[in-house]
């Protein structure tokens, strides 16, 4: 009977998956990562390659709607599975509540950190309609941004839960 050393790992595989509601069909390398595939196959650039490690949050995507990063997940692990990235969260011509809330409260510097963030913001508000200051600090807490010492992405995200739950901007 062989064991799992002797079986041999596909060099490329298959994989398809939702991406942004459209589902897309692609053969992958084994051992490519799912931030690679998104960024050099697909062409969507919101996703960064920050640390390459999982600690910065710059390629936070939601796979079946929980925060991940895209550097640590292997592209065949997105096949038969739910993908959103910063790309998909307008609609159209028109901002998500969060990119909204974003430029509204001065959250965006230089912009690397900005799509992980946007992306980890929504995971919590899919989970939970009003969380408070401490649940946001934490759903934030594995995004690094240096330049805007992070008060004003904690204020938008809270202005954009207010606004999700009452359906009006927070500031009125």
């Amino acid at each position: 009977m062989p064991n799992d050393r002797d079986r041999e790992i596909p060099e490329s595989v298959t994989i398809s998956f939702e991406l942004n509601g459209k589902l897309v069909g692609l053969q992958v390398n084994a051992a490519e990562t799912a931030l690679s595939v998104l960024r050099d196959r697909l062409g969507l650039k919101g996703p960064k390659e920050g640390c390459g490690i999982g600690e910065c949050g710059a390629c936070t995507v939601l796979v079946d709607g929980l925060a991940v990063d895209a550097c640590l997940l292997f592209a065949p692990q997105l096949d038969g599975r739910t993908v959103e990235t910063v790309e998909g969260l307008a609609d159209r011509e028109t901002l998500n509540p969060l990119q909204q809330a974003f430029l509204s409260h001065d959250a965006v510097q230089c912009g690397y950190c900005t799509p992980g963030m946007l992306m980890s913001a929504k995971a919590l508000l899919q989970g939970e309609a009003a969380p408070g200051r401490k649940a946001i600090v934490e759903a934030l807490s594995g995004n690094l941004c240096r330049c805007t010492g992070y008060l004003q992405i904690i204020e938008a995200v809270e202005a954009a839960a207010a606004q999700e739950c009452t359906g009006r901007d927070a500031k009125e």
